[in-house]
C-alpha cells in the first residue's frame, strides 16, 4: 500500500484515469494507483483540485496539512468511520478512575521500559556512565503500582523522561548535543527531529483510532485540553522510545543527518529542517513504519511497525468493549543477545 508525502513547494495533485498524480515545478510527475493509497501528508503549499480531494473522501483517503516545517493544520476525511456506540463507551470509561488509573499505569509503564532500552543499545559505544539515570527510570516503573491518582503517574513519568534525556545528552553526538527537552517552538536540531517526529505518529494514531470507530479526543492518561487529541497523545507514549527517539538517534549517530539540515528560524528561534532534511526525515521515517519486527505476543510471524500500531488500537477497542485495562497490554521491547531489539514484555 502507498502513504504519500508532499513537500515539494508548489506541486499539485490530481485525479486522473484511476490515478492519483503528484506534479512538480520542474515538469517531474509521480502516478500513484487510486488502489493502493491509504493516506497523504502535504507540507507546506501544496495544491489538491476539487476532483481530487472528492476521490479522496470517496475512498476514505485521509489528507493531513501540516506546515513546512511540520506544524499541523488540519485533516481532510469522510465520516464513514463514525461508530457512536463505541464512542460512547470510551467516554463513559474515559470518566472511570479506576479505568483511567490501570490503564495510565500500564501505558508508562511501558514508555519508561522502552526508554531504558534505547539507552542501553547506544551506551556500548558511547563510552559513558549512566547508572544514576536509568536507576532513577527504573525507581519510577517500581513506584507506578503504588500510584492511586493519574497526577502522581504523571509526576513519576516526568522524573524518569528527565534522566533519559538527560541520559541522551551525553550519548549523542557532539554536533548534536542539547541541554534537554524543548518545543513551540525546538531549540535545537535533536529536538527538531523529536518534535516533527511526534507529530508525525500522534496524528498516524489519530487516524487509526478514527478508522477503528474511536474518538481521537476522549483519553484517559492525559488530561482534557481544547482542541487536542487527547486519545492519541496516550496511545503515543508507547511509541515514543520505539518509533521516534530510535530513529533520531539512528540518523544522527549513523551521519545521515548532519548540522547543515537544520536552519534557524530568526524570528521564533527555533530549530527547523531543511527541504534536504525533510526529504532525509520523511524517507526515514516511512521505511521506519514499514520495518518488519517480531514482537506482538498475540500474532504468531512478524508484522511492520504501521501493522502493529493498526493492531494495537484493536486491542484497545477490546479494552473499551470489555470495559476491562487489562485486555489492552501495550508494546515494550527488550535487548536481545545480538543488542537488537525484540518484543517482550518486562525488562
Amino acid at each position: 500500500m502507498s502513504y504519500l508525502y508532499v513537500s515539494e513547494k508548489g506541486a499539485s495533485i490530481n485525479f486522473q484515469q484511476n490515478y492519483f498524480v503528484v506534479s512538480y515545478k520542474d515538469g517531474m510527475t509521480r502516478q500513484i494507483p487510486a488502489e493502493t493509497l491509504e493516506s497523504v501528508a502535504l507540507f507546506g503549499n501544496i495544491q489538491v483540485t476539487t476532483p481530487c480531494m472528492q476521490q479522496l473522501l470517496e475512498r476514505g483517503i485521509p489528507v493531513t496539512y501540516f506546515s513546512t516545517g511540520g506544524k499541523y493544520f488540519g485533516r481532510l476525511e469522510s465520516t464513514k468511520h463514525i461508530n457512536i456506540a463505541r464512542q460512547k463507551k470510551q467516554i463513559f470509561l474515559s470518566e472511570d478512575a479506576d479505568f483511567c488509573v490501570a490503564f495510565s499505569k500500564q501505558i508508562i509503564d511501558a514508555k519508561i521500559r522502552n526508554q531504558v532500552v534505547i539507552i542501553n543499545r547506544y551506551i556500548r559505544s558511547a563510552q559513558v556512565t549512566l547508572d544514576d539515570e536509568i536507576m532513577q527510570m527504573k525507581n519510577s516503573i517500581r513506584k507506578l503500582p503504588e500510584c492511586k491518582e493519574k497526577n502522581e503517574i504523571m509526576g513519576y513519568e516526568g522524573m524518569a523522561s528527565r534522566a533519559y534525556f538527560r541520559a541522551i545528552s551525553k550519548i549523542i553526538h557532539p554536533d548534536f548535543k542539547f541541554s534537554g527537552r524543548s518545543k513551540r517552538p525546538p531549540k535545537d536540531a535533536f529536538n527538531s527531529l523529536l518534535s516533527l517526529g511526534y507529530t508525525l505518529i500522534m496524528y498516524e494514531l489519530f487516524g487509526v483510532l478514527q478508522s477503528r470507530g474511536l474518538n481521537p479526543y476522549a483519553g484517559f492518561l492525559h488530561s482534557d485540553r481544547e482542541q487536542h487529541p487527547t486519545l492519541a497523545s496516550d496511545m503515543m507514549e508507547e511509541w515514543r522510545a520505539v518509533l521516534i527517539d530510535s530513529l533520531a538517534l539512528s540518523l544522527i549517530q549513523g551521519r545521515e543527518i548532519m548540522p547543515e539540515h537544520f536552519v534557524r528560524d530568526e524570528e521564533s528561534q527555533g530549530v527547523f529542517l531543511t527541504k534536504e532534511g525533510m526529504k532525509i526525515f520523511i524517507k526515514k521515517f516511512e521505511s521506519k513504519l514499514r520495518t518488519e519486527v517480531k514482537y506482538l505476543n498475540y500474532i504468531d510471524g512478524r508484522k511492520s511497525f504501521r501493522s502493529a500500531i493498526f493492531l494495537q488500537i484493536g486491542e484497545l477497542v477490546k479494552a473499551i468493549e470489555g470495559g476491562d485495562s487489562s485486555l489492552y497490554q501495550p508494546i515494550t521491547i527488550r535487548l536481545a543477545e545480538g543488542g537488537e531489539a525484540y518484543g517482550q514484555f518486562g525488562i
